[in-house]
C-alpha cells in the first residue's frame, strides 16, 4: 500500500458514516485522504470548489481504499465470527454474548462488513466503474464488477437477506430487501461480466494505469481474471445442499483460478502509521489481546483428529503457553478453566498480556502480515469437496493433496514477512506430514469429507471468517460424515450456555448493522423477520436443501 492508499485507509477508520448517511448526501467521495464534497449551491458562492484539489479524479484513484477494507473489514467481524465457529475464545470473568453464539444489541459489532459493501465500496464502486466503462477501460471495470460481487458475496454469507436492487439509490431514505436466491443469482451474474471483461485486450486497457493504484495484483488482468473465477468456484460450492449443485462447474470455476501461491489475493500493511494502516490482527492495534485459542482448533493440529499426527503447523500458526507447550480452552468452561498461569495459553501474539506496539508476532497476528482475501490452498479444498460429492475420488485426493502443502508453504510464507518469532516448516516436516496415511489416505477411496473440511478449516483459520463459517452452517455444525462415521468438524461442540435470544436454537446469520438498519430501516426489516429478537437463528436460504 502505498502513502496515498495508507492516508486513504486512514481517514475511512476516522469517518464514522453509516449507509444510511451516505445515501442523503449529494456526493461524497473519499478521496486523497480527505473527504471533498461537492454541493449545487454554483449560483451564490462556490464554497465548495476547491481550486488546489480536484472535483473529479481519474478511475484508478478510487481502487486503494477499498482494496484495504476488502482485506480488512472481514477481519473486524472476524472477531465475533471466529467465536460462532471457536477459532478463539475471549477468556474473562462472564461468558460473552457472542461466545454464546448470540450477539450485542443496540450494537454495531458484527456491521463491518455491511459497512464495506454500502459505504466504502457503495458510490466509490459505482463511480469507478462508470468512469472505466466510458473510458473503456475494461480491464479496471472488470475489476469493479469482480469488487460488486465480492461485497454481496460477503454481505449475503453473513447476514442473509440484504439490500441489493435499491442499494445506493440515493433519492431512497428506506429500502426493501432482496431474498438470498436473487443475490446469489446477481453475484454469478456479476462475476460472468467481470470474465468477460478481465479477458478483453481492446479499447483503454493498461497494466501500467491500473497497476499505479493496485496494490494487489499491481495492475495484472490476468491475476484478476483468476480472482473471478475463484470467487465463482466459491459461489457455486455453496449450492451443496441444494438439487441444483453442480459440482463439475466449481471444479471447473477451480480450474480456471488461482494456479499457485503466487496467485493468492493478499493485501499488504506496510505499518508506516501509528496504527491504522498496520494488519488489524497485529500487536500495534492490539484487538485480539483476550482471545485465546480453543481446545477444537488445537485439536485439529495436535493429532487428536488425525490419529495422532502431530501436525507441523501447530508450532507456526497457534501460541504455546508459558511452559511451551500447547492448550486451547473450552468455551462451556468460564475463563482459564482452572489452569494455572504456567499452563494458560498466551495471546495470538505469542504474550501473556499484551504485547505492545510495534512488538513482533506470530502467523497472521503480526503488524506487517498480507492478509488474504482468496487462496489457492482454500479453491483446492474447494474442488476436493465438489469432486468428491461428483464421485470422482482420485481428483479429490489430489486436490486435497494441494491444498494441505500449498497451506504449509502458506504459512511459511506469512511467517516470513515480519520476523516473528516461529521457524520455517523444514522440507522433512513437510514430507513426513503428507506421508501419514493419517492426514493423506494411500487410497482414493478412504479419503473422507473429515478429511476436506477439517484441513480447508485449517487453511481458512483467523482469515477466511465468511467461508469458514458457510461451510460450518453447511454441514449444520456438527453433521456426520457417513463415511468416516465421525464429525465432519471433530471436537466441534455447540455450547451448552447459549445466548437467551436464541430460545435455544444454534446461530445461523448476524443481524444487520445496527445504525444503518435498526435505526433507519425498520420496515424493511419487519418485511422479513429481522426485528425477532431469534432472527440470527434463522437458516439461510443457501444452506437448505
Amino acid at each position: 500500500m502505498n502513502n496515498f492508499s495508507e492516508r486513504l485507509a486512514l481517514r475511512a477508520a476516522q469517518t464514522n458514516l453509516n449507509f444510511r448517511t451516505s445515501m442523503k448526501r449529494a456526493t461524497a467521495l473519499l478521496l486523497v485522504g480527505a473527504l471533498t464534497l461537492t454541493s449545487g449551491c454554483d449560483e451564490y458562492l462556490d464554497v465548495n470548489e476547491n481550486p488546489n484539489a480536484p472535483q473529479t479524479v481519474t478511475a484508478n484513484l478510487y481502487l486503494p481504499p477499498m482494496l484495504y477494507w476488502m482485506g480488512t473489514a472481514p477481519q473486524f467481524d472476524g472477531r465475533f465470527i471466529g467465536r460462532y465457529t471457536q477459532q478463539w475464545y475471549v477468556q474473562g470473568t462472564t461468558f460473552t454474548t457472542w461466545d454464546r453464539m448470540g450477539y450485542d444489541p443496540g450494537s454495531d459489532n458484527g456491521g463491518q462488513i455491511w459497512r464495506e459493501v454500502y459505504w466504502s465500496l457503495g458510490q466509490n464502486l459505482v463511480d469507478m466503474m462508470e468512469i472505466a466503462e466510458r473510458e473503456e477501460r475494461w480491464d479496471l471495470l472488470g475489476v469493479g464488477y469482480a469488487m460488486k460481487a465480492w461485497g454481496w458475496h460477503a454481505a449475503t454469507g453473513l447476514h442473509g437477506e440484504i439490500v441489493v436492487k435499491e442499494a445506493i439509490d440515493q433519492t431512497k431514505f428506506s429500502f426493501n430487501y432482496d431474498a438470498q436466491e436473487f443475490v446469489y443469482g446477481e453475484t454469478l451474474r456479476l462475476l460472468d461480466e467481470a470474465i468477460e471483461l478481465l479477458q478483453r485486450t481492446d479499447g483503454a486497457v493498461d497494466a501500467s494505469y491500473m497497476g499505479r493504484t493496485d496494490f494487489m495484483y499491481q495492475g495484472d488482468r490476468t491475476k484478476w481474471l483468476k480472482f473471478a473465477y475463484g470467487l465463482k468456484a466459491l459461489t457455486l460450492n455453496h449450492y451443496s445442499n441444494k438439487a441444483s449443485y453442480k459440482p463439475a462447474d466449481v471444479i471447473a470455476a477451480v480450474n480456471s483460478s488461482l494456479a499457485s501461491n503466487a496467485d493468492d489475493a493478499l493485501v499488504a500493511y506496510p505499518a508506516t502509521q501509528p496504527s491504522v494502516d498496520r494488519n488489524f490482527w497485529g500487536a500495534t492495534r492490539g484487538n485480539l489481546n483476550n482471545y485465546r485459542q480453543t481446545r477444537f482448533v488445537l485439536g485439529l493440529l495436535d493429532g487428536t483428529v488425525f490419529a495422532g499426527a502431530t501436525d507441523p503447523r501447530l508450532s507456526r500458526m497457534l501460541s504455546p503457553s508459558p511452559d511451551g507447550q500447547y492448550r486451547g480452552l473450552d468455551p462451556n468452561v468460564l475463563g482459564m478453566g482452572g489452569l494455572i498461569a504456567a499452563q494458560q495459553p498466551n495471546n495470538f501474539f505469542g504474550y501473556v498480556g499484551t504485547a505492545g506496539a510495534g512488538q513482533p508476532g506470530r502467523y497472521l497476528f503480526s503488524d506487517k502480515v498480507r492478509m488474504p482475501i482468496i487462496t489457492y490452498s482454500q479453491l483446492q479444498f474447494v474442488k476436493a469437496e465438489a469432486a468428491y460429492k461428483l464421485g470422482d475420488k482420485a481428483t479429490a485426493r489430489a486436490a486435497y493433496i494441494n491444498g494441505v502443502s500449498s497451506h504449509i508453504d502458506f504459512v511459511n510464507a506469512r511467517n516470513a514477512e515480519d520476523g516473528q518469532s516461529p521457524t520455517q516448516i523444514t522440507a522433512a516436516e513437510k514430507a513426513a506430514f503428507l506421508a501419514n496415511p493419517a492426514v493423506v489416505p494411500a487410497s482414493a477411496n478412504d479419503l473422507t469429507l473429515t478429511h476436506i473440511m477439517s484441513q480447508k478449516y485449517i487453511a481458512q483459520f483467523a482469515w477466511g471468517h465468511v467461508e469458514l463459517w458457510m461451510d460450518m452452517r453447511r454441514y449444520n455444525y456438527t453433521d456426520v460424515d457417513p463415511a468416516s462415521g465421525r464429525q465432519v468438524y471433530p471436537g466441534f461442540v455447540t455450547p451448552t450456555n447459549l445466548f437467551p435470544d436464541n430460545g435455544g436454537k444454534i446461530v445461523q446469520r448476524i443481524r444487520p448493522r445496527f445504525n444503518s438498519e435498526y435505526v433507519w430501516n425498520r420496515p424493511g426489516l419487519d418485511a422479513i423477520g429481522g426485528l425477532a429478537l431469534d432472527y440470527h437463528t434463522k437458516p439461510l436460504w443457501i444452506t437448505q436443501p
